[in-house]
């Protein structure tokens, strides 16, 4: 007689983890795993939505439904605060982007001698999947794989190209990289292929850095209603649903606060939804970034200003931080250590944190709880769909 045991839980890398704490690569909580390790499905087990899943690398989590999804990320979230000793007053719903909305993507491409490869890598390989769908991108992106494979079949050199893809207010954004464009020819072949498919813009980086080939019009992105010049490569929310998730939750808690400072800011995602009535500071490092929101901000009035500095090496100070009535950060996976702990130390009491790192942010938020914050909300957000990439947004107040 074979036992089996339930699988209760997902790891932090998708497997499933019995009772036992066996884990068993393509369960899902409601599953019987017996001791062979075959899967008898259970309620939360569907039929994956992409015939690459269990190839891909993107995609480790189609077989879960929404239910088991929302778990996992709030699982997530929720262990990394109490790790730190932290639980939060308010727990508010996991928000999980749909199918068909990341709006920006990273693909490879490679000539062969039957035409070319174009996708993702598979899991734990540098092999290149050859996508012939891909249910997380939006139509637009997703609508560029056959042309952008034809293309590289006819034009591409013989390594691998790199191929990033961002949804603009134009249309579709397309940087090659490691893709040399030499003679009248390829490169008029180049301007067909970006005008037939109707790009915002097309890039090529031939190693030294991106050049631009054709720009009908200067490419953007809206922000909360204000036109933002989009710099190649720039940071984008990678669904437009959770951005306003996020942003939504930002505005509401930060109510009455008349001076807010946005810190990691990039293009002003946050800062320019909260500018209604207060005034915003938002800074960044990355000077392509900086620039395109300062002139952004300068266009609507100046509510939002803009300013050049790197925090991770000259964090904001408390004399500077205690001129703000809240301070709003969404840092880079590695978190903000040396921005946290002046915080800690000003006397600010008003905190939003949004983070693509449950790790790293617990460890932040832990420094905060110690200097007198307490932990007032917290939404667990999934806009990586069908991945075990998880973001968040929270509140802090003393």
């Amino acid at each position: 007689m074979t036992l089996s045991e339930p699988i209760i839980r997902l790891a932090a890398k998708g497997d499933g983890v019995t009772v036992s704490g066996r884990h068993i690569a393509g369960g899902v909580p409601g599953d019987m795993v017996d001791a062979a390790g075959t899967i008898t499905p259970g309620p939360h087990h569907i039929a994956p939505a992409c015939r690459h899943f269990g190839v891909c690398g993107g995609c480790l989590l189609q077989h879960a439904d929404d239910t088991a999804l929302a778990e996992f990320v709030e699982g997530r979230v929720v262990n990394a605060a109490r790790g730190q000793g932290l639980e939060p007053a308010v727990l508010l719903p996991v928000h999980l982007s749909p199918p068909q909305t990341r709006r920006r993507a990273g693909l490879h491409g490679l000539r062969t001698a039957r035409g070319a490869v174009l996708g993702y890598r598979e899991g734990g390989s540098h092999r290149v999947v050859d996508l012939a769908e891909c249910p997380v991108l939006h139509p637009a992106l997703a609508a560029l794989i056959a042309p952008l494979r034809r293309f590289v079949a006819a034009h591409g050199p013989k390594g691998m190209v790199g191929i990033d893809l961002t949804l603009a207010d134009q249309g579709v954004e397309a940087g090659l990289m490691h893709f040399p464009i030499e003679g009248l020819g390829p490169t008029e072949a180049t301007l067909d292929f970006a005008r037939d498919q109707g790009l915002a813009r097309l890039t090529i980086d031939q190693g030294y850095g991106p050049e631009t080939l054709w720009e009908p019009e200067p490419a953007t992105v809206t922000l909360s209603g204000v036109p933002v010049s989009l710099p190649s490569g720039a940071f984008l929310q990678a669904a437009a649903d959770a951005e306003r998730v996020m942003v939504a939750d930002a505005a509401e808690w930060l109510a009455g606060a008349g001076v807010v400072a946005d810190l990691f800011a990039g293009l002003g995602t946050f800062a320019f939804a909260l500018r209604g009535g207060r005034k915003v500071l938002a800074v960044e490092a990355e000077r392509a970034a900086h620039l395109a929101c300062k002139a952004a901000g300068a266009m609507i009035g100046g509510r939002v200003l803009a300013l050049h500095r790197d925090l991770f090496r000259s964090p904001l100070q408390p004399e500077e931080l205690n001129r703000f009535d809240a301070i709003l950060l969404d840092p880079p996976r590695a978190g903000a250590r040396a921005q946290v702990a002046e915080i800690a130390a000003s006397t600010v009491a008003r905190v939003v944190y949004v983070s693509c790192n449950p790790s790293s942010w617990a460890r932040d938020a832990a420094v905060l709880a110690e200097a007198g914050f307490r932990l007032a909300k917290l939404r667990p957000v999934g806009q990586f769909r069908w991945s075990t990439h998880v973001e968040l947004v929270s509140y802090f107040e003393r």
